[in-house]
């Protein structure tokens, strides 16, 4: 059964990123140490709040955490350019660019927003007194952010991605039903991927799967790994992971030409080219992480008290284009109970 009843269905979008990107440039100029966000007209009563913001790199699911965050405050009376200041940073997945970034931020705004384990990770090794928020982090505890998720103890709370991997799976043997050989692409220097990916293979090999594991380390090998593992299985499922997640168009050409169905982890790497997923929708999480600096900065409460909060939504959202592709009919496609 589904652990989870708040779900709606969502159908439609196409296999590229074309749609994708044209919202994401709505709403911002995502050049390194620039603020981004549109002012939508202010609030004279509110103070003016400095905002820093640092994300791990620049694909779909982390800009959607983003513009939830930065729209929650601009409704709430924030207004950039009139009482809102960011200092956006992108580290373009580099780890040098992250310290550089962590040290600019810290000490100079109100809150810092945190997008992604490494980005939260290297705040929290420097900034040790104004309030951290993180988005898109699977493993708060194990990631060494804080100390639970009641109570993280310290400087820094937010939310987790982590997402229900068991449906995830059901839903990928439902649409692959004679599939014996299943599988799993993800990076494996990122911390949140290695979890999934451990977590999706258990619950498959317990189902009886033969379960294919492959792992990148850049972008650059996504194209190859995809096309040897490929070869070797009836279906594939993917994590939350940042490497694939940037490079969902590759993987679903793979998968058109392998006619392989592809269940990933988040709404936004299915709409850039996955099949399905009963999960996130990173926009609404980073909503929620947007409600909770708003409780620090005009509530007064306190990270280190303020529980670290799971997705309050869960979609089943299809890709009918790929799903035309494959020869599936997306109506078919539902979260299995």
């Amino acid at each position: 059964m589904m652990s989870m009843k708040n779900w709606k269905r969502k159908l439609g979008l196409t296999l590229g990123t074309g749609l994708l990107l044209a919202a994401c440039g709505n709403e911002a100029t995502e050049n390194n140490g620039d603020s981004t966000a549109s002012s939508t007209g202010g609030n004279d009563t509110k103070e003016s709040l400095s905002i820093g913001i640092l994300q791990l790199m620049d694909h779909e699911s982390l800009n959607a955490s983003r513009k939830g965050f930065v729209d929650v405050l601009e409704e709430a009376g924030y207004a950039e350019g009139e009482n809102l200041t960011i200092d956006y940073q992108n580290a373009q997945g580099d780890q040098a660019n992250l310290q550089t970034m962590s040290e600019r931020l810290s000490g100079n705004n109100d809150l810092i927003l945190a997008i992604a384990t490494p980005a939260a990770q290297s705040l929290a090794n420097i900034e040790k007194d104004i309030p951290i928020l993180f988005t898109a982090v699977t493993d708060p505890v194990d990631a060494g952010l804080v100390e639970s998720l009641d109570a993280p103890g310290a400087n820094i709370t937010g939310t987790t991605d982590a997402g229900p991997i068991a449906e995830q799976v059901e839903l990928l043997l439902s649409v692959a039903p004679e599939a014996e050989n299943i599988g799993i692409i993800y990076n494996s220097s990122e911390p949140n991927s290695v979890i999934q990916a451990e977590q999706a293979g258990s619950i498959l090999e317990v189902k009886g799967k033969n379960v294919i594991t492959k792992t990148v380390s850049s972008t650059n090998d996504v194209q190859q790994v995809m096309e040897s593992l490929a070869q070797d299985v009836e279906g594939i499922y993917i994590p939350t992971d940042n490497t694939l997640a940037s490079t969902m168009a590759t993987v679903a050409q793979v998968a058109i030409n392998y006619s392989l169905p592809v269940v990933a982890a988040s709404t936004e790497q299915v709409l850039a080219g996955g099949l399905a997923t009963y999960g996130i929708n990173y926009y609404e999480l980073g909503r929620q992480t947007g409600e909770m600096a708003l409780e620090i900065l005009e509530n007064g409460a306190d990270p280190s008290s303020l529980s670290v909060e799971s997705s309050q939504k869960l979609e089943l959202v299809v890709n009918e284009e790929m799903a035309e592709a494959l020869g599936i009919d997306p109506e078919s496609i539902s979260v299995p109970e």
